[in-house]
């Protein structure tokens, strides 16, 4: 779409749920399997680095959110990078045709990352939760201002998940018609607890109110703010996505200052009744702009953005990706998935609380995972190995090593 498009006013609400039904679901045959990865980030006594040595670190690969000059190239295996607000860097995946060839190009990827910033004397982390440090914004962009000043009037859980959480995300291809997307949607949202349970490892987090979780990520979305994360389902994920979209209240509205507050309250389909609430008819690009600031458990973007994962420990992240590409392998597969979540859809705070320990969910994983190791050759003996983990009740391997800190002195 061309800026002028962009640029269009939108003037009814029918209009502007069209349009995000439009961009949100790209129809065409599943093929394409990508990835996103996240890291803390800490220097050499374990303190975040700045903005600034993370930039020199990535050299000609640095996003330009932190060095606004840069050519910003994306990695060898085609990965682009991002910095989190908290530091934490990003690595976002090609799409690729096959979970074996997004293994090669984003293992190689990390370790051109991995190389480079040790090159600097800065460290990566693959851990969902800093168990270290306190809160702390790096990234001062107008977005990022707007988010915690929203976020801080509900809790401590917004500046905790922007600054000391990192996840593992997964991005599928949404269907090839209305129907399967429906198919595809009910499943990965009935997997989730389950699946949020078999991969939680982030039982410690500093800076979050009492309790025990065997997530404290998934907790900090969880407790966040429900208008923005959880989509009302009336089995159409389409138009329900739509609908939903348009009633979250706006988090910030871009301008040309550094003020991108908006009305308390306010939702996109108010703006598009009353644009007096705001000063001006919203447009195209503003509803692109608002449909990233929201998050749902599964993000729909074109494809289908699969959020609700701790970042695993090194490489492990190939596991849960070689699982949701054999779940969503063929129609029968996926609806065998969704009917296996009986006792556990839905329970998310259950499965983000009690993990494994919760027998129901843990029966599911290892359902789950052994239906995903039946009908994914390639990757079926560590879809085995997780299923085994799951029965014991064990999270995964390397989430006893939860501290950001344990290797700094070889960084």
């Amino acid at each position: 779409m061309s800026s002028n498009e962009k640029s269009l006013e939108l003037s009814s609400r029918p209009a502007a749920e069209t349009y995000v039904a439009s961009v949100c679901f790209k129809l065409g045959p599943p093929q394409l399997i990508g990835a996103e990865l996240e890291w803390l980030t800490h220097t050499v006594d374990g303190e975040r680095p700045s903005l600034n040595s993370i930039a020199a670190a990535l050299g000609e690969y640095a996003p330009r959110s932190i060095a606004p000059d840069s050519p910003a190239l994306s990695l060898p295996g085609g990965s682009a990078v991002t910095i989190e607000p908290g530091g934490q860097i990003e690595l976002s995946s090609a799409p690729h045709a096959s979970v074996a060839e997004l293994q090669n190009a984003v293992d190689t990827d990390a370790r051109v990352l991995t190389t480079l910033m040790n090159a600097a004397h800065l460290g990566m982390d693959a851990v969902p939760a800093d168990v270290d440090r306190e809160p702390l914004r790096l990234l001062r962009l107008p977005r990022y201002c707007a988010m915690e000043n929203r976020f801080t009037t509900i809790g401590p859980y917004g500046k905790l998940m922007m600054c000391n959480t990192a996840a593992t995300q997964v991005s599928v291809d949404a269907g090839a018609d209305p129907a399967q997307i429906a198919l595809r949607w009910e499943m990965l949202e009935a997997v989730g607890p389950a699946l949020v349970a078999a991969f939680a490892c982030s039982p410690a987090l500093r800076g979050a109110p009492d309790g025990e979780w065997a997530s404290q990520r998934m907790r900090t979305w969880l407790e966040l703010d429900g208008s923005r994360t959880d989509v009302p389902s009336t089995g159409d994920p389409i138009s329900d996505y739509a609908r939903w979209a348009l009633d979250v209240p706006l988090l910030c509205i871009r301008s040309d200052g550094d003020n991108w507050e908006a009305p308390l309250g306010t939702s996109f389909a108010q703006w598009i009744e009353d644009n007096t609430l705001i000063g001006r008819v919203p447009t195209i690009a503003d509803l692109d702009y608002h449909l990233t600031t929201l998050f749902p458990h599964v993000r729909a973007c074109g494809h289908l953005e699969i959020r609700y994962l701790d970042a695993q420990p090194e490489e492990q992240w190939v596991v849960p990706a070689a699982a949701f590409d054999a779940l969503l392998g063929t129609d029968a597969v996926t609806a065998e998935a969704t009917a296996l979540t009986a006792d556990t859809r839905g329970r998310w705070i259950d499965a983000a609380r009690d993990g494994l320990a919760d027998p129901a969910m843990r029966s599911a994983a290892e359902q789950l995972l052994r239906l995903a190791a039946d009908h994914s050759p390639d990757h079926s003996e560590i879809l085995i190995d997780a299923a085994d983990r799951c029965r014991r009740g064990d999270p995964p391997a390397a989430a006893t090593i939860n501290s950001s800190r344990a290797d700094k002195e070889t960084v």
